[in-house]
Order: structure tokens, then C-alpha cells, then sequence
């Protein structure tokens, strides 16, 4: 089986409270997408990673990864799902549609390389999957005022992680087809299950946090010396 990587990094990420793209902050002694990057490029099996960056994004060119032979670059779009579907579209040009293809969030730099393998290996069993951790924690649904109005059944919850794996010519399809559908998916599982497939949950780490907000950045690092 031939494994590739795509990595949407064209969102700005205003959540964070800065002029600097979440994905471009430092992060210990390089950038998150660096971290990111590396992760996926250091797991047996990856081929090759393709970014998706914003128009005229200046911030690139400076990161660790930018004259990696390995990581190939295509213009993003509006929406996560627009640039993670341009990246396909460029993958298919060198790749088989049944190549296996892990989206990984740029702003995802802790995961762990066992979480990752048993991914690849338990995802391709079937359609494909996706890393997640259960919930825990009491949820609590609320109206437009945040008055809560009911208690969520926790069980056989999760909390969707990256990366979220699936054969490159079906995702390319399931995406295509939910946008042109206006369908909005915010993740590729998502659009996998619109398209009628059950992805396979895989359980993750706690520590595969996403960067959006300030004090994320402080966690990630002691995740990363630990």
C-alpha cells in the first residue's frame, strides 16, 4: 500500500489573538507546521506530504519544511474542505486513486507516531478512519443564550482528532460531490458519511491537541518535551 499526506494550512486561525497565522507561531526551536510536518514525514510508509497554503502566503518560505523534496505545495481555497480538495486534485496527478491519503491538521504538531500507525494499519482494513478520543466529560447542550436546556448522553461520543485517513479516490469523490451539494462538512469523515461510508474511529492521545487558542501553544509545548 502507497501512503500520502495532506495538510490544510490556509486558515488564519483568529482565535489565537494574532498577526502571525496559528500554524507559523514558534513552537519550542521551529514552527507548528513544522512540527506537524515532521511527524508525518517520519512515519514509515508516507510518501509525501502536500500542503495547501493561502494565496500570496509569505509565511511559508521561512519554515524548516518549505525545501523539503518531499513536500509539495498547492493553493488553498476558502474552506478547509476547498483546500483539502485542491491538495487532492494535485495528488491524483502522481498518485493511484487507491492510494491511502492521512489529512493532518498543520496545527496538530503532537501527534504520536504509534497513534499514526495503528491508523494506517487498522483504517485500511475497511473505507478508512480517523483518530479520536472518547468523551468524558458531563456535555451539556445550550440555546442562543446559553441557557442550558438538556444533558447529552456521553456514551459512544467522541472527540474527532487528525489525521483522518481514507483511499485518495474516494475522498476526492465524497468531497467533490458534498460541495457541489453544498454540503458543508468540517472535516473529511464528514464528508465520507454523507457519501454513505462509515469511517472506522481509532482512539488517539489526549495529547494530539489542536492550536486555536494562546494557552494551547504553552500545552503543546510540554507535550513535545515530554
Amino acid at each position: 500500500m502507497s501512503f500520502h499526506a495532506v495538510v490544510p494550512a490556509a486558515g488564519i486561525g483568529n482565535r489565537m489573538g494574532s498577526d502571525i497565522p496559528k500554524q507559523y507561531l514558534r513552537l519550542r526551536d521551529k514552527m507548528v507546521i513544522d512540527w506537524s510536518i515532521q511527524a508525518l514525514l517520519n512515519q514509515p510508509g508516507i510518501e509525501t506530504v502536500t500542503v495547501a497554503l493561502g494565496n500570496n502566503d509569505a509565511f511559508w518560505p521561512a519554515t524548516r519544511s518549505a525545501g523539503n523534496p518531499r513536500v509539495k505545495t498547492v493553493v488553498g481555497g476558502a474552506e478547509r474542505s476547498h483546500s483539502v480538495l485542491n491538495a487532492l486534485r494535485a495528488l491524483l496527478s502522481d498518485a493511484a486513486e487507491d492510494d491511502w491519503v492521512l489529512v493532518h491538521d498543520a496545527a496538530r504538531p503532537c501527534v504520536a507516531a504509534d497513534d499514526m500507525s495503528r491508523l494506517m494499519q487498522l483504517a485500511s482494513e475497511g473505507i478508512g478512519g480517523l483518530l479520536g478520543v472518547p468523551v468524558h466529560d458531563t456535555m451539556k447542550r445550550t440555546d442562543a443564550h446559553a441557557n442550558v436546556i438538556g444533558t447529552v448522553e456521553r456514551n459512544q461520543l467522541w472527540h474527532a482528532q487528525t489525521p483522518q485517513m481514507f483511499p485518495l479516490g474516494s475522498l476526492h469523490r465524497a468531497l467533490q460531490d458534498a460541495l457541489l451539494a453544498s454540503v458543508a462538512v468540517t472535516d473529511e469523515a464528514s464528508a465520507m458519511e454523507w457519501a454513505g461510508h462509515q469511517p472506522r474511529m481509532v482512539e488517539g492521545s489526549a495529547s494530539n491537541i489542536k492550536i486555536t487558542r494562546p494557552a494551547d501553544l504553552k500545552l503543546a509545548g510540554f507535550y513535545l518535551a515530554e
